[in-house]
């Protein structure tokens, strides 16, 4: 299979448990799974899909000379999310965690058919599942790992994108940049990309107003929340022609693009803070960017202020 990503380039994909996966029910299934969780209808920019968020991980550790395993570990690790990917959380009232997906996660490659084809090939399910023993994939934040780095490129302008996954390398297994500037730049479009879209008005607003939509459609038994564990176009469906007045009326509200022209309310939204500080080469040894520019982490303790505050957002009452 050739494999052609808008970041990374083409890739001819040849390992059997590879392409045996990507056919799998599961892993298409996230075709239609947002990731920003609200769907580019009701956002305010253009997002992309779980699946090309899992193969683009996949890619970028076989960029990085991942092993075959890590590789699968890092197309499966978002298997288990559901429908409108962390919206779920904030429906189950876990928004400040986010950990339903991750919770779930085990479970989901045992009880499909990911399970039979791990085995088919000698990977066990179990280890496969346990992401934080790869670290090319998975270390906490503010480390760089291949799925933090992912998600943060396809949000990123494609000039600024291609460029910096040029500028990445590896060794004993931590992630780097070859110099101080593009470091320096990834951490600063990362950071921006908390204040203006994952922990900003427009995204929490968002937020709120489609999980209150979601929960007045579950009071409603307009959806049922099991529907969750499929894609999100049948639901979408019901929403979308059902005929209860607050959920069309904010619906409509959500197809603008901007929410600027609408009353604040007195409810905030705790979202989860989000920063890297990447290491890069100097003189063959990996400095941390909060090591050298001191007026970052000024910038980074400003802005984890500001998340723990709460986002003022829209009134929806």
């Amino acid at each position: 299979m050739l494999i052609a990503d808008r970041i990374y380039g083409e890739f001819e994909i040849v390992e059997p448990v590879i392409l045996e996966l990507l056919e799998s029910k599961p892993m298409i299934r996230l075709k239609g799974i947002s990731q920003f969780g609200v769907p580019d209808k009701y956002y305010f920019r253009k997002g992309f899909s779980r699946y090309e968020h899992s193969v683009g991980v996949m890619l970028l550790l076989r960029k990085l000379g991942a092993t075959t395993e890590e590789q699968v570990a890092g197309l499966l690790h978002d298997v288990s999310h559901t429908a409108f990917s962390h919206i779920v959380d904030w429906v189950l009232d876990q928004g400040t965690t986010e950990n339903f997906q991750d919770d779930r996660h085990k479970e989901v490659l045992n009880g499909s058919e990911i399970s039979s084809i791990l085995r088919k090939y000698d990977y066990n399910p179990d280890s496969i599942s346990n992401l934080s023993s790869y670290k090319l994939l998975d270390t906490e934040i503010p480390e760089l790992c291949a799925d933090r780095i992912d998600y943060a490129l396809r949000q990123f302008l494609p000039g600024d994108a291609i460029s910096l996954v040029t500028k990445i390398k590896q060794k004993n297994e931590k992630i780097f940049f070859i110099d101080a500037v593009s470091a320096l730049n990834f951490a600063n479009l990362f950071l921006q990309e908390q204040i203006t879209n994952w922990a900003g008005f427009e995204g929490s607003s968002r937020y709120l107003i489609f999980t209150e939509i979601l929960k007045r459609a579950l009071n409603l038994k307009i959806i049922e929340f099991n529907d969750f564990f499929g894609d999100e176009s049948p639901i979408l469906d019901k929403l979308e022609n059902c005929d209860d007045q607050f959920i069309n009326k904010w619906l409509l509200v959500l197809t603008s693009k901007s929410l600027d022209n609408l009353p604040l309310g007195s409810q905030k939204v705790y979202k989860k803070f989000r920063y890297v500080d990447p290491g890069f080469l100097s003189n063959d040894i990996v400095i941390k960017v909060s090591e050298v520019f001191p007026d970052w982490n000024d910038k980074v303790e400003k802005e984890r202020r500001r998340t723990s505050e709460g986002i003022q957002t829209v009134d929806t009452s």
